[in-house]
């Protein structure tokens, strides 16, 4: 009769079963490929350490001392903790990242292996920098708040461009998005494309004081501007404007105004062009000043896609994130204005006008790529209080406050509506 095994003496023979069987053990799967352990030699990070000045500018579209800036300012909104078995990828390698993302405009597949970081963390990563760039630098978007700086910025446009009572210039424009799950047409644009709309007020030096993102795409032109906080306190006379003063000795009032284009609606507070269909020669020649103050915006967003190239192209990520991408990009054009203005704005860079030989140069940015315009307004709609106080300055360009260029200019520079 066979000896009755205890549960111990069972298990162990058992255990000595398995063994002798030669049974294999199931391989663990690696939860990190191995190309991504080389992130700490291979990366952007260690590539950017041996780069020259101009090939750190060109790379991240800013010198090092601003990246540092950047990087302190960033930091204590996206640095995270290592956890157990893993370095997690640094502040510096996000920002890195995200930069060359803005510059480039490269897709998560193709950064994964310039920084050797995952697509899947790339996704979280770009997005949430994004926020951080944008929070830290909001402070570099500012639209005057008192009598002072409106007036102060409306001495901008008279100086540098000739236009009085101007307080801004604005445009909107479609940024290209790839087209969102179950949106149905809602982002769908006039120009058969997926868009959200940016639209921005600018100051006589190509800065953005007023941003305004996320707008769907086939909303209309009206609709664009009207869902904007700025444009409710603009017609709620709630911005401290400077009140109405004449532009000469024995004209009447005339109040501050912003300088649009065709897409937006004439009103008391909103110049924009005479329709070109046949004008009298002083609406020309107002239609002329306009532009000229006006291109300021033109530029602003012609230097924006020429530096953020992501812009440039149909951005492919989740709707939600790409308020942030746009914003990133916008303040990072005032803060690289305002830190290295003659480095970040050459004198090629914008359109210039000679009035001393009567040349027109356009600026770089205009054999590039552009972004899509919006809509032109239609002009069935007549507001008789703007229509007065588009008069007022037609009279006042062709008589007091007429320049010496303006005649032979208009014959050089081709007018955008025309």
């Amino acid at each position: 009769m066979a000896p009755i095994l205890s549960k111990h003496q069972k298990i162990a023979l058992a255990l000595t079963v398995l063994s002798t069987c030669g049974v294999k053990k199931k391989k663990r799967n690696s939860w990190c490929k191995k190309w991504l352990l080389l992130r700490k030699t291979l990366s952007h990070a260690n590539v950017l350490r041996e780069l020259q000045p101009d090939d750190f500018k060109n790379f991240l579209r800013m010198d090092e001392s601003q990246f540092e800036n950047l990087l302190t300012m960033v930091t204590p909104f996206i640095e995270k903790e290592d956890i157990l078995m893993r370095d997690t990828v640094s502040a510096r390698e996000r920002l890195i990242v995200t930069l060359r993302f803005l510059a480039t405009g490269a897709s998560y597949e193709d950064l994964k292996f310039r920084a050797i970081i995952s697509p899947q963390l790339l996704c979280k990563i770009i997005p949430e920098t994004c926020r951080a760039i944008y929070l830290s630098l909001k402070k570099y978007i500012k639209m005057p708040t008192s009598e002072a700086e409106w007036l102060e910025t409306a001495r901008g446009f008279e100086k540098k461009w000739n236009f009085p009572h101007a307080i801004g210039s604005i445009d909107g424009k479609h940024i290209e998005i790839e087209k969102p799950s179950e949106s149905g047409s809602l982002f769908y644009n006039y120009k058969h494309f997926f868009s959200v709309i940016l639209f921005a007020m600018v100051n006589a030096n190509y800065e953005f004081m007023f941003v305004h993102v996320g707008t769907n795409g086939c909303a209309s032109d009206a609709a664009i501007l009207k869902n904007t906080t700025f444009y409710r306190k603009l017609m709620e006379d709630k911005l401290n404007l400077p009140q109405p003063c004449p532009l000469s000795d024995g004209c009447v009032p005339v109040p501050y105004v912003c300088l649009g284009d065709s897409a937006f609606s004439l009103n008391r507070h909103i110049m924009k062009p005479f329709p070109f269909k046949e004008i009298s020669h002083e609406k020309r020649i107002f239609n002329y000043r306009l532009s000229r103050a006006r291109r300021v915006v033109e530029n602003a967003f012609g230097i924006l896609v020429q530096r953020f190239r992501v812009l440039r192209q149909s951005i492919n990520v989740n709707v939600d994130n790409i308020d942030y991408i746009v914003l990133a990009c916008c303040v990072l054009h005032n803060y690289l204005l305002k830190t290295s203005h003659a480095r970040y704005l050459t004198s090629k860079s914008v359109d210039r006008e000679d009035v001393t030989e009567m040349k027109f140069q356009p600026g770089e940015w205009r054999r590039s790529e552009r972004l899509t315009p919006l809509e032109k307004c239609s002009t069935r709609q007549r507001n008789e209080e703007g229509n007065n106080i588009r008069n007022i300055f037609t009279e006042h360009f062709s008589g007091p406050g007429s320049v010496p260029f303006q005649e032979h200019m208009l014959r050089v520079v081709k007018l955008s509506d025309e």
